[in-house]
């Protein structure tokens, strides 16, 4: 089985020097379609059986209206399950931008049964779950905030406790290092097939590593990759494995 985890940056592309950075600002409000179209093309190359995407805008004023979700399924021919990432009574979900600003999980197989977590704490509150093929897989983009991260990981942790092989990956946000981590790690007995710590953002000038796949250690691993590509300001991960 083949698992993808992308930060898109709602396709807004990701200029390689600092100028490019300042100069585009406005691809933040007006967004360029042909970013997708990469990150399209790169999810058709690599045919996960199982995605998922971080920062995806399902049809804002940014992107003329487009649900960048059903262009980049239209394409590879995925199911998606998708929520806006703010909490059910969030500020966020009233705001322009903000209330179309998702998370999702591509499947080739029809979605099976769903749910929808939203943690305690933070302004990013949501988490996907679902069991797919016997494993339950949690999507996850974590606050900013330190603090706030290690309750939610202590929240995770408790919710993902007791369910067979899990997964747990996204966009993790740990600018203080992978160690914050290890007691989420602890608990669920999970290893990171980032054997080498490989960083995943910047795109143009790795330097963190922010995005993680964490696994049950019952899984089977079999590769792992971080592609090199610049379609978005994070670098996508590739895991292979069995169960």
């Amino acid at each position: 089985m083949r698992l993808l985890i992308y930060n898109i940056a709602y396709g807004t592309g990701a200029p390689d020097f600092l100028p490019g950075q300042i100069f585009t600002m406005h691809r933040y409000i007006r967004t360029p379609r042909k970013h997708l179209d990469k990150i399209a093309s790169f999810i058709d190359e690599y045919d996960p059986d199982i995605a998922g995407i971080v920062e995806v805008d399902t049809g804002s004023y940014r992107t003329n209206y487009l649900n960048q979700l059903e262009a980049l399924t239209g394409r590879s021919g995925h199911y998606y399950t998708a929520s806006v990432k703010y909490g059910r009574h969030s500020l966020g979900r009233a705001m322009p931008f903000f209330r179309n600003q998702a998370n999702a999980i591509l499947t080739k197989e029809k979605i099976p049964a769903k749910n929808f977590h939203y943690f305690p704490v933070g302004f990013k509150r949501l988490i996907i779950e679902l069991e797919y093929h016997g494993i339950h897989f949690f999507l996850v983009h974590l606050a900013l905030q330190q603090a706030t991260r290690k309750a939610q990981l202590e929240y995770l942790a408790a919710l993902a406790a007791d369910k067979g092989p899990v997964i747990i990956a996204g966009d993790f946000n740990t600018f203080s290092g992978e160690d914050e981590l290890l007691p989420l790690q602890k608990k669920l007995k999970l290893c990171n097939p980032n054997a080498f710590d490989l960083p995943t953002y910047p795109s143009w000038a790795p330097s963190k590593q922010l995005d993680f796949v964490l696994c049950s250690e019952s899984l089977n691993l079999i590769n792992f990759e971080i592609p090199m590509v610049t379609y978005s300001d994070h670098l996508p991960i590739i895991l292979d494995f069995t169960v």
